[in-house]
């Protein structure tokens, strides 16, 4: 069962559904807080293709108070601490009409990208409106029983005195210093503290008000037990930090239940995003915007990264190479799976789907451009990216392959500029770079033994790729060192993406002359490959039903080393690979390798 289906058990459909979901909108929200966006349109997206009327609410808690100054945001709204987010003015320049509204709307132009449809709201209209009123005047009358729950779930004391609701001063503005002491139906009365937190200073202000039609706010926990009664609300899942035994969740669960009689909405526990294995914060800035890493990825890959873990798991998201490429080639994978494997899951399946930005019957089956190629690419201003895929694939890119391209061509770009480390970024060495003297003798004898093999050979990505593969058999050499010697000499690299189609994008004599200039002692390249002739008849015994041919050839040393010589065996099987099988002679010349043949 997928997760979707699974966190959906025991909803009822009968009625039509509302899921929601808010922000707090206290700085740039960073990239973290997509993650309960995308699973609660998950949700909806599993609920709407069911034919259930369901509706997704994305709430602005605009009501709540300044608490803290943005990350970076200097000293502009020090004097607004306190007051509702909604009251505070926007940053200098900004065109939105005040703090809460600069940081939303934002925030918000990421759900169109990410194909994420929902009604929006405000608090600030959801209070001044008194849509809230009946519920603020239950909760106030209702203060006892709050004050017990408070105290038997979460061990938290209140006074005898304390209500859950905070006014707006009439003298300061704040809402976060004000206490509420007493309620008689109408009117509360309230004191405006200068203590009673450490971000904001209230005035001492004492006064008598009318709680209803925003003149203050409930706590949030109760707000979150407001909007479930009124809406109301069927579907509503929360952070890891909230849904602990005796959080906030379960205190709006337990006062739910109190005060109407009402069971809490379906709940969809979610874990963190972290950033490089830390917690994200936007008033520690810690994390990426949201809005960044928008304009970075592209829509299908954040989603993927959001919803490929299930809610419970911790997700994480670190803009290096190794976790670009590896993200991007297994959305590449999931893709081509689902539109070619039958064998794949209904699970697999739906995974991707709910990653696709249009959940509407999605693009099909395409041809995905692979993203470690498109960062290699845009690194190299003489080719054209779009007529090098296109050589790739063998005909033109449609539309959608285009459109897909123009995305990696972005994020590849602005990895480059804003993300990539001076190691990552790939560079075509126009001289062969110094750290090539770093490398084995086999790594040496590797490259030389392609550059012999790049004369004649079918110049595309596939059929290169498969000539290292061949030539790394005949070195022969682990894979990994082989291409890693590849990307050293060409682009000073210890590892890039598919080298077929790297050599394809270059110039045939060029990539040669390079591998050549790699300096090669035969004789200690001969030396570090060869096995004792016992060791090779065991594996021509144990791999006889599997070989198809055997070739052997022998070779002297030069002047340098004389008397030495070299016995290859050249094995051929039957599913077309080859292998060197290789006798070293210390002296005896081409007689002495002769003879070491003999048990071939």
């Amino acid at each position: 069962m997928h997760w979707t289906d699974e966190a959906l058990q025991g909803l009822d459909t009968s009625k039509p559904v509302i899921i929601n979901d808010s922000k707090t909108p206290s700085g740039r929200a960073h990239v973290g807080a997509l993650r309960g966006v995308l699973i609660h349109d998950a949700a909806f997206r599993t609920l709407k293709q069911r034919g259930v009327d369901v509706h997704y609410r994305f709430g602005c808690d605009d009501y709540d108070p300044v608490d803290e100054i943005p990350f970076g945001q200097g000293e502009i709204w020090r004097q607004h601490l306190g007051k509702p987010l909604c009251n505070a003015p926007p940053p200098p320049g900004s065109s939105a009409t005040d703090m809460a509204d600069h940081f939303i709307t934002e925030f918000w132009s990421v759900f169109a990208d990410l194909g994420v449809k929902c009604e929006f709201y405000r608090m600030r209209d959801i209070y001044r409106s008194g849509k809230f009123n009946e519920a603020i005047d239950r909760i106030l009358r209702a203060a006892p029983t709050v004050r017990k729950i408070y105290k038997e779930v979460s061990n938290s004391d209140r006074p005898d005195n304390w209500f859950p609701f905070q006014t707006i001063c009439e003298n300061c503005g704040r809402i976060g210093t004000t206490e509420v002491t007493e309620y008689d139906g109408k009117e509360v009365v309230y004191e405006c503290k200068p203590n009673l937190v450490e971000w904001a200073q209230g005035c001492g202000h004492r006064g008598k008000v009318s709680p209803f039609d925003g003149r203050g706010k409930m706590p949030w926990k109760l707000e979150w037990v407001a909007k479930w009664a009124t809406f109301p609300v069927a579907v509503e899942g929360a952070g890891e930090d909230h849904n602990t035994k005796g959080g906030s969740r379960d205190v709006a669960a337990h006062c739910l239940k109190a005060i109407y009689g009402l069971d809490a909405p379906l709940n969809i526990p979610y874990g963190f995003v972290l950033v490089g294995g830390a917690k994200m914060s936007s008033s520690r800035g810690v994390g990426v915007a949201a809005r960044d890493v928008a304009n970075f990825l592209p829509p299908e890959i954040l989603r993927f990264l959001m919803l490929r873990t299930p809610p419970k798991r911790q997700a994480n998201f670190e803009p290096t190479y190794e976790q670009l490429v590896k993200v991007f080639n297994e959305l590449d994978r999931a893709h081509f799976k689902t539109f070619n494997d039958p064998k794949l899951s209904d699970d697999e399946r739906k995974t991707y789907h709910l990653c696709e930005v249009k959940p509407e019957g999605g693009e099909g089956g395409f041809f995905d451009c692979e993203f470690g190629l498109v960062l290699a690419l845009v690194q190299m201003p003489h080719l054209d990216v779009v007529r090098e895929f296109e050589k790739i694939k063998g005909s033109s890119l449609t539309e959608i392959e285009l459109a897909h391209l123009s995305r990696r061509i972005r994020a590849a770009q602005v990895f480059l500029e804003h993300y990539a480390t001076p190691e990552e970024r790939m560079q075509l060495q126009q001289t062969l770079p110094a750290a090539a003297a770093e490398l084995t003798v086999v790594q040496r004898g590797f490259l030389h033994t392609l550059a012999a093999m790049l004369d004649g050979a079918e110049w595309n990505g596939e059929a290169l790729q498969s000539l290292v593969f061949d030539a790394a058999r005949l070195t022969p050499i682990e894979q990994r060192l082989a291409f890693a010697a590849l990307y050293r000499v060409l682009f000073d690299k210890a590892a890039g993406p598919k080298a077929g189609n790297l050599l394809a994008f270059l110039d045939r004599a060029w990539v040669k002359k390079r591998l050549l200039e790699v300096p090669l002692d035969q004789v200690e390249f001969w030396r570090a490959t060869a096995e004792p002739a016992e060791k090779i008849a065991a594996w021509l015994k144990d791999n006889a039903a599997a070989i198809a041919s055997k070739e052997v050839t022998t070779r002297e040393a030069g002047a340098g080393s004389p008397g030495a010589a070299v016995a290859e065996l050249l094995i051929t099987m039957t599913d077309g690979k080859r292998h060197v099988k290789r006798v070293m002679v210390e002296s005896g010349g081409a007689e002495g390798a002769k003879r070491a043949v003999v048990h071939f």
